[in-house]
């Protein structure tokens, strides 16, 4: 290993590299700490298992006490005769003697219920209130008690929350939490109430440690009892049982507890982190400050690293991502670095030069294919349109119309005169519709009465430019697959004003009342191909929706339909300031005039 190292030069990148993962040991540092963090979560389960368990054997008995009660009062609510005898309310005497005897029962029941600190029956009709005192209950918070539950039960929505099945309810009175438990019998209540403090006297003989507390809590986290005072700890006791956690600010306090099952309140127990881990050997200590020591190494192991490997990346990183948005011509400068990182700069400079160069070749390649292809596709003409015309004219000299002729003769010197225009991709939207108009007019003295048409467009787009014979192509298709001799043949072109999402468009839409696209046209027309059928190759369409392609990059868009009586309709939408650019810098450039 020393002989291979001795072999490499210090200032190369593999060097370094070695040099620095050695000086760092991560994996003896992950080590120490993952058995640090190990071995406290052990003792951690240990430690809350054993409190968890002592937790719920408490819980249980508490709960068995509280359903031993609601036996006794579910019992006497349902079958006592004395009680059943105060609900009838027979007479004032009866009333009287069955008072008597559920205040004797209840004063000797109590005695065998010590875990309840009163038992009490409230008749609301006579409002007598019945009770048995335990040896602990003093008469100013009977009085206390007998205020509150009466006016509970008399003027408190919320009494049901106590009823059967409901479970014994917490409720804080003058400062102090009390259990409470009701049954309702006819016109008359049965309940017991205990103080929550009474139930937590068993839980001092709970050892919790110095620092540790065990309380009762109602459902909402909020602590009723405690052996010792946590509230300015921050300790968090909303959280679920199910598990135990860590909570607490100034100190960390373990919390295992235990949900009742017969009421809203839990049993909780706290236990000091530090002093949990008080007992660790002092090997666990040792393996802290070396664990810990080596961190504060691994800083300086990541800035060597950062300095050595990291930075000479993330210069090659950076000049990618600027090739990537199309800045071709950035460089990485020279500066100190390793051997191998000098070698990969210098061979991607290069490598970034032959690129550009490539580039420049390609794109001047493809303006001229594209230039090509625009002239070829703007030269496309139907060499029928040239018979039909003259066949047209030699009809109307056999008939001697000689200014139908003229007419003729001029319209065709301006047909032919825009269509053999040379260098012209874009042309004014008035122009092309007057070249419409031309068309359909020779069209009309090609069949007359059978073919009637509308060109409108607002004002002010009429200036605006739009490639030739873009139109033209859509007004002759109408013409040739829509009119005859049969019947007469509406055709219609509107030009309007379109704003999409803050951009400008020019839609164009040429529809006519014939026939309209068959189903497998519209397919084809509709996924951009060629429409081949029996009267062989259909050029025209695949002319104009290549020309836009090639002029807009792709911003410009074609829809083909039926309407929704008959006829074909075609729909252009053309963006109005991408053609103004394209026609200020291709006509410029190319031609050196001036904005169509």
């Amino acid at each position: 290993m020393t002989g291979e190292i001795r072999g490499i030069s210090r200032n190369s990148f593999r060097f370094k590299l070695v040099a620095g993962v050695i000086c760092i040991l991560i994996p003896l540092i992950g080590l120490l700490i993952y058995n640090n963090l190990y071995a406290i979560k052990v003792i951690h389960n240990q430690v809350a298992e054993s409190n968890r368990n002592m937790l719920f054997q408490y819980m249980k008995q508490i709960d068995s006490s509280l359903d031993v009660v609601d036996s006794y009062l579910s019992t006497m609510a349902a079958s006592d005769p004395d009680l059943q005898i105060l609900n009838l309310q027979y007479d004032e005497d009866s009333r009287l003697v069955s008072t008597a005897n559920l205040s004797s029962k209840l004063g000797k029941d109590i005695l065998a219920y010590r875990s309840m600190d009163c038992i009490f029956i409230y008749n609301t009709v006579s409002e007598d209130f019945i009770y048995g005192m335990g040896e602990s209950e003093s008469f100013s918070e009977r009085d206390r008690m007998k205020t509150y539950i009466t006016d509970l039960i008399n003027n408190d929505p919320k009494v049901d929350a106590y009823l059967y099945p409901k479970g014994w309810r917490t409720e804080k009175i003058n400062e102090q939490y009390y259990l409470m438990r009701l049954f309702k019998s006819d016109t008359s209540y049965v309940g017991a109430w205990v103080r929550v403090k009474k139930l937590l006297f068993p839980l001092n003989f709970i050892n919790m440690g110095n620092g540790g507390a065990s309380m009762l809590t109602t459902a909402d986290g909020i602590p009723m009892t405690s052996s010792n005072d946590v509230t300015d700890e921050n300790v968090d006791l909303t959280k679920s049982f199910n598990r135990y956690y860590l909570t607490g600010t100034r100190n960390q306090y373990l919390l295992v507890g235990a949900n009742s099952t017969k009421g809203d309140f839990n049993l909780v127990a706290l236990i000091q982190d530090n002093k949990i881990l008080e007992n660790l050997p002092v090997l666990q200590h040792v393996i802290n400050t070396i664990a810990f020591g080596s961190i504060l190494l691994l800083p300086l192991s990541l800035i060597l690293l950062h300095r050595v490997v990291m930075v000479p990346i993330n210069r090659i990183i950076s000049a990618m991502k600027k090739i990537r948005d199309g800045n071709i011509e950035v460089r990485i400068k020279k500066y100190k670095t390793s051997d191998e990182f000098k070698l990969v700069n210098d061979t991607f400079n290069t490598m970034l030069d032959e690129i550009h160069d490539l580039k420049i070749n390609v794109y001047e390649e493809k303006l001229s294919k594209q230039k090509a292809e625009l002239e070829h596709l703007q030269l496309q003409v139907n060499p029928h349109f040239f018979l039909n015309s003259l066949n047209i004219i030699y009809r109307m000299a056999q008939t001697r119309r000689y200014d139908l002729i003229q007419e003729m003769s001029l319209c065709l010197l301006q047909y032919f005169r825009y269509m053999f225009k040379n260098n012209l991709k874009f042309v004014a939207l008035k122009d092309e519709l007057q070249h419409v108009r031309n068309y359909i007019r020779i069209q009309e003295l090609r069949f007359p009465g059978n073919l009637t048409y509308e060109v409108k467009a607002e004002e002010f787009l009429l200036e605006q430019p739009i490639p030739p014979l873009a139109i033209q192509n859509f007004v002759e298709n109408s013409v040739k697959y829509a009119v005859s001799l049969d019947e007469p043949v509406h055709l219609c072109v509107n030009v309007q004003y379109k704003k999409i999402d803050g951009l400008e468009f020019m839609k164009i839409i040429i529809s006519d009342s014939g026939k309209g696209f068959s189903e497998e046209v519209l397919k084809e027309l509709r996924e951009g191909r060629r429409v081949v059928d029996e009267q062989g190759e259909h050029v025209g369409v695949w002319n104009v929706q290549r020309r836009l392609e090639l002029l807009y990059s792709g911003e410009a868009a074609i829809t083909f339909s039926n309407g929704e009586k008959s006829g074909a309709r075609v729909e252009m939408e053309v963006p109005l300031k991408t053609a103004f650019q394209l026609a200020d810098e291709k006509i410029n450039a190319e031609n050196g005039e001036g904005s169509v």
